[in-house]
């Protein structure tokens, strides 16, 4: 069976050829060198600066506020702390509405702050253009389908996708259309399980699911949620696992181990159609 645990760092092919060779790709969020350097020693194989920093460090009540500068800035940082994971950041709302903005915001992220990857939302046509003219100038990129959190005032909340039998068409369409214009990942967040079985079945780039069930090729958390530390309800798909664990370190163990076991998520952490 395929495996990343080694020195050296993860690349974006070794993703690929975890999905074809069955193994579990874990994934976590990380916005310190502190973290990103535990994060590193638990052997996690990708680690997210993600937008997600608006809510849990800066504590706005959504992503929209975060900027390049910010995610630039938390870039470094987790730069500085990993050896061995792959290192993807976020490309911030509004950040790549136009091929300037997103070339400029990428050169950004990976020129100056280090990451290996970015990752944006949405799988209509414009962002179809931005995904293939990213990765024609070798930007990788990951997709991210279901709920999108940039898209959460027209969505009106935070909710489960792909339900409805239209819904559940459009996000398959979407996920092969992301695929086809050159994204090397895919991430499914709040997307019933089945929908998400059924894509990571029918595209050949890894699926990273959050609350998309146990059927993706990889998991991704907020590192504050499966901490305990995020303020409010916690969502149906996160678990706390420090609890019982002794240490953050222990904890981030933890996580791994039970996605590289597929005995996360459980059901309880999934949705249903």
């Amino acid at each position: 069976m395929y495996t990343t645990q080694s020195q050296r760092p993860v690349t974006v092919p070794d993703l690929q050829r975890m999905k074809k060779a069955g193994t579990p790709i874990v994934v976590l969020t990380a916005y310190d060198a502190s973290c990103g350097a535990l994060l590193d020693a638990a052997g996690i194989d990708v680690a997210l600066v993600g937008d997600s920093l608006g809510m849990v460090i800066q504590g706005a009540r959504s992503t929209l506020s975060v900027t390049v500068d910010d995610i630039a800035y938390h870039t470094r940082a987790v730069r500085a702390g990993i050896k061995h994971a792959l290192l993807m950041a976020d490309l911030p709302f509004l950040s790549y509405a136009t091929r300037n903005q997103a070339l400029r915001s990428a050169e950004t992220l990976i020129g100056a702050a280090g990451a290996d990857m970015l990752k944006l939302e949405g799988g209509d046509p414009p962002v179809l253009d931005i995904i293939e003219f990213l990765t024609q100038r070798d930007v990788p990129v990951c997709a991210h389908l279901g709920l999108t959190p940039q898209s959460v005032l027209r969505l009106g909340g935070y909710k489960v996708q792909g339900r409805e039998d239209a819904a559940h068409a459009a996000i398959v369409a979407q996920a092969h259309a992301v695929a086809a214009a050159g994204a090397a990942a895919l991430v499914l967040e709040c997307v019933p399980s089945e929908l998400a079985r059924e894509i990571t079945a029918a595209i050949d780039i890894p699926t990273i699911g959050i609350g998309a069930g146990v059927h993706c090729d990889g998991q991704v958390l907020v590192m504050h949620d499966m901490l305990g530390m995020a303020s409010g309800r916690r969502p149906r798909f996160v678990k706390d696992f420090l609890a019982g664990a002794g240490s953050v370190q222990a904890a981030f163990e933890a996580y791994a181990r039970a996605v590289r076991e597929r005995s996360f998520p459980g059901e309880e952490h999934s949705y249903a159609g």
